[in-house]
């Protein structure tokens, strides 16, 4: 994968490990503890993985890239085949391999496959021989030997035994091979961890984007597309991806973050423990996002399932892109009943701008990003407070807010209260009276007025403080009682008067 320029070029003077090895020997357990994340997506259940994952390691006082993988030696059709060509495109990349067996079970044809497809890559392989909790270290080794490669090393991905010896003998490689010095372990922090900043930081400007929607519906395929490289697998079949990857690349000066996510579907249909993570980890994606693509297919229609996502996040306050794949081919009378149902279904989101693309063929597909950073820039926009306090007399004048309980409600000021989304926080008399129909006027003209268009707007109310709330009533009782009856009377003469 090519990475970013500019403030992450860095990463490509790093050296490249590479976890491959079986399915479900715990090549994501031991991804997640060198990179001090939670990743990759980790579950008693074999070909979880499927996609490349990158992070970054640190160890010592150096770092080097590390790249997650599928598993390997067995499933050689549908998903598996992709599965092993992702595997490949990580070994070609790589400087060191970690190869990870599993020490319960001992040698299999697995292992061997995988070694023998490792000779003559010309990179340095070691053997690390996980789950030996509980087994002694020279026995668990032993029967690895076997294979053909002198570095072989007894680990427990899941309790960090062994580990910190591992990369410690992947780093004195590395060096040996560049013929450059290798950092002493005294430079570390405590457990040979840097005391720094532990994940890839995202560069200064990034706009990250998760691409969101039920499972088949194309977002794998229209990453790669967007990147210009099968980087990530695609199948025809539900249910492919099940990890959330995020992929940097740069296009046009400007750096992204791509984040695929797992297909959601109705809550009733998620069955199996591992969908469920997926599923969090793609809501939890969302939240993380400065844009979301919402992708959806054109062929089966705007769907429930497709609303209660774009609810989701329009809830999250992300800036939306609506994405309609697999526009090609389709009839004159399809492709206007699909846009009828995205007016009926999507009325809530008039401000998200609308792609129909075909992400197999590209079409379309080159104007996303430009609707990504108009949103971008939309849900970041600094707003002038007199610029604001403007615009909300101009829309009081043009429609003044409704009485509540006889009294007039009175928006005094506004001003910018943060951002992406935008929030615009109103000061006045009872504005927390304001009904929802009128805030959504007030949302609507905003936008407008500022062209904040791909981003929701929050607006908050503040009701100014009754400086007589905390003195004694001034009347005595029978004053305040009389007083109550005189407006009760005069509200009912005024029922009378209209009827």
């Amino acid at each position: 994968m090519p990475l970013p320029r500019g403030t992450i070029r860095d990463l490509l003077m790093r050296p490249v490990i590479a976890l491959v090895g079986r399915p479900n020997v715990g090549k994501s357990t031991l991804f997640n503890r060198l990179t001090r994340t939670r990743d990759a997506l980790v579950a008693n259940y074999p070909g979880l993985t499927r996609d490349r994952q990158y992070g970054v390691l640190r160890h010592h006082g150096d770092s080097a890239i590390v790249i997650d993988t599928g598993g390997m030696g067995e499933e050689t059709d549908g998903p598996g085949a992709a599965m092993h060509e992702q595997a490949g495109a990580a070994i070609a990349e790589a400087d060191t391999v970690i190869l990870i067996v599993d020490g319960q079970t001992g040698v299999s044809s697995g292992d061997e496959e995988i070694v023998a497809q490792l000779r003559g890559r010309g990179c340095a392989v070691h053997v690390a021989v996980n789950k030996s909790e509980g087994l002694d270290k020279n026995l668990v080794c032993a029967d690895f030997h076997s294979l053909g490669i002198a570095a072989v090393h007894a680990i427990s991905a899941l309790r960090g035994r062994g580990v910190d010896d591992l990369i410690d003998a992947v780093f004195r490689d590395v060096y040996a091979r560049r013929s450059q010095p290798h950092k002493a372990p005294e430079q570390a922090g405590v457990n040979g961890l840097d005391e720094g900043d532990d994940q890839v930081a995202a560069p200064r400007g990034a706009v990250s984007v998760a691409v969101v929607g039920r499972p088949n519906v194309g977002k794998s395929t229209l990453i790669n597309r967007l990147l210009g490289e099968e980087r990530v697998v695609v199948y025809d079949q539900p249910g492919t991806t099940r990890d959330s990857i995020t992929i940097p690349f740069e296009c046009a000066g400007q750096l992204y973050h791509l984040i695929d996510t797992a297909g959601v579907r109705r809550r009733a249909r998620v069955d199996e423990q591992v969908e469920k993570l997926s599923v969090i980890k793609s809501l939890e994606a969302i939240d993380r996002a400065n844009v979301v693509l919402l992708v959806s297919d054109a062929r089966e229609g705007i769907t429930e399932q497709d609303a209660h996502l774009a609810g989701h996040v329009l809830e999250a306050g992300r800036a939306l892109v609506l994405v309609i794949n697999k526009w090609d081919g389709l009839e004159l009378d399809q492709r206007l009943k699909v846009k009828r149902d995205l007016d009926r279904r999507f009325a809530f989101l008039e401000f998200a701008r609308r792609h129909f693309v075909s992400a197999l063929h590209g079409s379309g597909v080159g104007l996303l990003l430009e609707s990504v950073d108009l949103a971008y820039a939309a849900a970041n926009r600094d707003l002038p407070t007199p610029e604001l306090n403007e615009a909300l007399h101009k829309a009081i004048a043009g429609h003044q807010p409704p009485l509540s309980r006889g009294r007039r409600i009175k928006p005094r000021y506004a001003h910018q209260g943060g951002h992406n989304p935008p929030r615009i926080v109103i000061h006045g008399n009872q504005v927390q009276r304001l009904p929802a129909a009128y805030g959504r006027y007030l949302e609507r003209f905003f936008r407008e007025e500022f062209q904040l268009q791909g981003t929701p707007v929050r607006i908050e109310y503040r009701a100014s403080d009754n400086p007589f709330a905390d003195k004694p009533n001034p009347l005595s009782e029978r004053q305040q009682r009389r007083r109550q009856r005189v407006i009760r009377h005069a509200k009912r003469s005024k029922k009378r008067k209209r009827r």
